[in-house]
């Protein structure tokens, strides 16, 4: 199984929750940036996918806590990218600190949506690869 895709974040004060966590919507926003860096890293333009009439969207997402996330902390949000038959991808993402410790995992059950129908791609793998420069960053054979 290929290094999942790796991203920097630091935890601002304006992510926080009156109690000094990191709140559940600023989990999120730290998971869609992790993987719209992950798909701009494979080479896939967001841009060229839209002029196919194609739009990714999430279907499903859990977030797991494990830790508690404060403020000034830095973690790495780990990427993968599994892909499974018929419509829809998941994306399974592990918020780690430095020294290790996975604080948060973040879930989501995706696909890949013909913007002119209005309904998903059967083998959304098959139209990534189409896309991306390395398709290996997105868990795909070249």
């Amino acid at each position: 199984m290929p290094e999942p895709f790796r991203v920097t974040i630091d935890i601002r004060t304006d992510d926080l929750d009156i109690n000094g966590h990191v709140r559940g919507p600023a989990y999120l926003a730290y998971a869609d940036h992790a993987r719209w860096e992950c798909v701009w890293a494979a080479g896939v333009d967001p841009l060229a996918l839209k002029a196919g009439n194609l739009g990714p969207v999430n279907l499903e997402t859990t977030i797991r806590f494990r830790r508690e996330l404060r403020a000034r902390a830095r973690i790495d949000v780990l990427t993968r990218f599994t892909w499974e038959p018929g419509k829809v991808s998941r994306v399974v993402q592990e918020f780690v600190t430095p020294d290790g410790a996975v604080v948060a995992e973040v879930e989501s059950l995706s696909g890949l949506l013909d913007l002119e129908q209005r309904r998903l791609v059967p083998d959304p793998g098959r139209y990534w690869r189409k896309y991306a420069v390395r398709p290996e960053i997105l868990g795909l054979t070249p």
